[in-house]
């Protein structure tokens, strides 16, 4: 089963992770006209999403586990309202570190007249309940008993070799935690393409951003923003991209 996502100048099939891809067309719609091409040195990509399908399903841990805390609190909205508030931040904070969907959390449950735990109280409850959902797919890549292939974006490794192969310096930022994006873009063979390193959400989320690894690399680099591209299923790198 596959989702059709319709473009202005074409169609591409969304495989689920467990389908045979199948592609229809190969358009891909160019928003801006203006944007010079060429001249690219440095590459950021996200990884949940963009690169990798280990985590695939996430969204439906997260928002039960939040609906049941809000639940809780015994006001009179709805599963179905609960459940469209919490998809909406989710959402709309996709592409951050975990965390800031947590402080969200603890908000939303004072805004009700409740008293929230610590954030990092439920973004550990979260972490291990999707660490649960995901073991089979973990313990499956270490005994190499599936391809990591299996559990990556369709033609990602051919992009990451192609992109190497023209002499780009490759990053890579993530909104997971540090620990778990390092293990499994391991797992996964791909933390040999980033040579400019792999980052991920820290302890202290203030000393992690993707938009500040953007700037180090601009820095390290002494390039423009022109000479950056950013690879991502989220808003956040999109933005934290182009704003520079």
């Amino acid at each position: 089963m596959s989702s059709k996502v319709s473009l202005q100048k074409g169609e591409v099939s969304v495989p689920a992770p467990d389908c045979t891809p199948q592609f229809i067309g190969k358009t891909i719609e160019k928003i801006a006209e203006t944007v010079a091409r060429g001249g690219y040195r440095s590459v950021l990509f996200d990884f949940d999403g963009t690169i990798s399908l280990i985590r695939e399903g996430w969204r439906e841990i997260m928002i039960p586990m939040m609906v049941g805390e809000l639940e809780r609190l015994g006001t009179d909205e709805s599963d179905e309202d609960l459940e469209t508030a919490v998809a909406e931040f989710v959402d709309r904070l996709t592409g951050k570190q975990t965390i800031y969907q947590m402080i969200q959390l603890c908000d939303e449950i004072r805004n009700r007249g409740g008293t929230p735990n610590d954030a990092i109280v439920y973004k550990q409850r979260y972490n291990d309940l999707l660490n649960t959902h995901i073991s089979d797919r973990i313990g499956n890549l270490r005994t190499g008993a599936v391809d990591p292939e299996d559990y990556m974006l369709p033609g990602t490794r051919e992009l990451l070799e192609n992109l190497l192969d023209r002499g780009l310096v490759l990053y890579l930022a993530s909104g997971t935690d540090h620990a778990y994006v390092r293990q499994e873009a391991d797992l996964l063979d791909v933390s040999r393409y980033f040579a400019g390193g792999i980052f991920g959400a820290q302890d202290q989320h203030e000393n992690f951003s993707k938009a500040m690894v953007i700037q180090d690399i601009l820095k390290t680099h002494h390039i423009g923003g022109s000479g950056l591209i950013g690879f991502g299923d989220g808003y956040v790198e999109i933005e934290n991209v182009k704003a520079v």
